[in-house]
This record gives structure tokens, sequence and C-alpha cells, in this order.
């Protein structure tokens, strides 16, 4: 087989592209830290590499999701130590006042200030973080006890046990296939219509008793009190064990993030150091191969390839 001049050149012209595609490629690698710019790099990989970021974006809204749960809980749990601070007063006052020695001047003193923790306790009840009612289940847009005003300008709470909150839950997902739970309805904390001890009840009875000084019906309403700060302890409780899942998800996730990330870099990322070095030995390669073809061709050829 003869060879030709021309052959010559076409089999340089040849190798010097492919000694520059590959020398572009490694400096492309070292411009960017990436062993994966484009798809052809690595078909296999590139795969690998789409899945564990569609996975971190996923454990990111996870984070997200466990932080606006723990914000819900915490809210929650402080606006029931409110109530519990409240019902605490109340319980205080209703023992002061069944006393039988106290004239009927002190009782109304007394239901002066019950008065005003019932204002407190509606607003407790009507409490928002966000913009969303938190005891009102889905229909968080909606104020779950609003009632009327009387002429007196003492807001009107004799159907105050007929009221019904929405039962919905509001889930969080902080995981894959895992939803939480994280609200309480108005009724579980403060009553629902069946219940003797319904607290707005309780509170009207109180303020009766203090206005006619009847002292027995006083000492009766300690009971539905006591009963009433059990039920909310029990809540708290539960908040608290959610609160606590909460903490350990987002452990979970946090770990998780890192394990993803990791393996995302294993695909993905350059040894930058393994990289200078093929792109110092493509570099010499190449210049080897402008060498050796000026030797082959005619200069001028490899003068315009320079």
């Amino acid at each position: 087989m003869r060879i030709t001049n021309n052959m010559l050149s076409s089999q340089l012209l040849l190798n010097l592209n492919r000694n520059a595609q590959q020398m572009n490629t490694t400096q492309t690698q070292l411009a960017t830290g990436r062993k994966i710019n484009k798809p052809s790099d690595d078909p296999v990989g590139i795969t690998y590499s789409l899945r564990y970021r569609a996975e971190l974006s996923s454990n990111e809204q996870y984070q997200k999701n466990v932080d606006s749960a723990t914000s819900w809980l915490e809210f929650n749990d402080t606006v029931l130590n409110q109530a519990g601070s409240v019902l605490q007063r109340l319980r205080e006052l209703t023992v002061q006042g069944s006393s039988d020695t106290n004239p009927q001047s002190a009782l109304d003193s007394i239901n002066e200030e019950v008065k005003e923790l019932k204002k407190q306790l509606v607003d407790i009840s009507n409490s928002k973080l966000n913009g969303k009612y938190i005891f009102n289940g889905e229909m968080y847009d909606v104020k779950p006890y609003d009632f009327p005003i009387k002429a007196d300008g003492s807001l009107d709470t004799t159907n105050a046990a007929t009221v019904v909150t929405d039962q919905g839950k509001i889930n969080y997902i902080v995981g894959e296939s895992v939803q939480l739970p994280i609200n309480v309805n108005g009724n579980e904390v403060f009553g629902f219509s069946t219940e003797g001890d319904h607290l707005f009840t309780t509170v009207d009875n109180i303020i009766n008793a203090l206005a006619s000084g009847d002292t027995k019906e006083l000492s009766n309403q300690l009971d539905n009190i006591d009963s009433r700060t059990n039920k909310m302890l029990a809540i708290r409780a539960e908040i608290g064990a959610k609160t606590n899942r909460i903490d350990l998800m987002a452990g979970r996730l946090s770990d998780l993030e890192i394990n993803l990330t990791d393996m995302q870099a294993k695909v993905e990322d350059a040894d930058v150091a393994e990289v200078m070095m093929k792109a110092k030995i493509q570099e010499n390669i190449y210049n080897a191969s402008l060498s050796t073809g000026a030797k082959i061709i005619s200069p001028s050829l490899v003068d315009f390839l320079r």
C-alpha cells in the first residue's frame, strides 16, 4: 500500500484534533470543577446525578416543612401555656370567691377580673399564626369564636358551648410517605357542647355565681376548671411528643442531605489534582504532536495550525 503525503496530512490533522479535543475536555473540567458537563461525558453517571439532584430537592422541601411544622407546634404550645395561666388565675379567684366571708362588694371586684380573664380567653381562642387561625382546623381563614357584642360592650358567650370548630387536620409532609398532623382544633382545647367542663360555659357560670353571691356554685365550678386544665395539659403533652418527633426528623433529613450531597459529588465533581495532571500531560502530548507533524508535512501547514 502506497502512503501518500495527503494521507499523512489527513492522519496528522485527525490526531491533532483528537488531542486538542481531549485537552479541551480536561480544561473544561478544570475550569468548572465538574467531570460531567454534558450528558455525553458520562451517560450512566448523568442518570445518577439527576436522581441525586431530585432527591436533594425533595429533601430540601421536607426540611422547609419541618421548619414550618416546628413553628406551628411551638406557637400552639405557647398559646396553650397562656391559656393554662389564665385557668390557674381563674381557679385562684374562684377559690377566693367561694368563701362565705366575702361581702358582695368583694365578689363584684373578683367578678371584674374574671370578666377580663374571659376576654383574654377569647383572644387566645382566636390566636393566629401567619394570618391563620390555629384552632379552626382546615378552615384557618375563618374566625372560630366570633361572639356578638352586648349592649354594655361585653362579649355574649351564651352560645359558646354550641360553637363547632373545624375538625380537619393540617398535615405536613416531613418525609417520604410521612405525614404529621400538627394542629389542634378549638373544641379539643375549650370543650365540646356535650362536655360539662366547657371552658366558656364554666367562666359564664362563675360570673353569674359571683354576681348572685352563690358560693356553693363557685365551689362546684372548681371541678370543671381542674378537668379542663388536665385536658389542656394532655394536649400539651401530645404537642411535646410531636415536637420531639419533628426534631428527630430534622436530624434525619440533615444526615440524608449530607449523604446525598456526598454521593452527588462523587458522580459529578472532578478530582482537581488528577485533572491538573491530565491537563499538563495532554498539553505536552499536543505540543509533541505539533512538533512531530512539523517534520512530516510542510512547515507552512503546521504554522497555520498553530
